[in-house]
């Protein structure tokens, strides 16, 4: 079931930070998540809603300064959209289940997918296994 809030409601429930990231289509400075470097075995969950997004065996060190995964848990957890802000043509990325931004995806990905979902640490919150 998708989730549908007023901006005051997810004000509430974010902090300023997450919300910036989440609902502005903010981002975090690179390398300062607390999930950049971060390899313990669960799956990464949509900080807003909860919806489960990635897991542990698809995260990578790519080295560019955000959490990096190959693909998605399950297809269809994710929605792209294209974004031609800041002078840039990329892909971006949402939780499909209540349209809060994550970061953006990459065709230049090390894996067999070719892909890196580059996302904001702020936009995640982590369930161990």
């Amino acid at each position: 079931m998708k989730v549908i809030k007023s901006e005051e409601e997810w004000k509430k429930q974010l902090s300023p930070e997450e919300y910036y990231i989440l609902r502005e289509k903010g981002t975090e400075a690179p390398y300062s998540g607390k999930f950049n470097m971060h390899f313990e075995k669960g799956v990464y969950t949509c900080k807003a809603c909860g919806a489960v997004l990635f897991d542990s065996y698809s995260k990578f060190n790519s080295h560019c300064g955000w959490p990096s995964f190959d693909q998605e848990i399950v297809k269809g957890r994710i929605t792209e959209k294209l974004d031609t802000s800041h002078g840039m043509t990329r892909m971006e990325i949402l939780c499909a289940n209540c349209g809060s931004h994550l970061g953006h995806v990459f065709n230049d990905g090390p894996t067999k997918t070719g892909l890196r979902y580059c996302v904001n640490s702020a936009s995640l919150d982590f369930v161990e296994e």
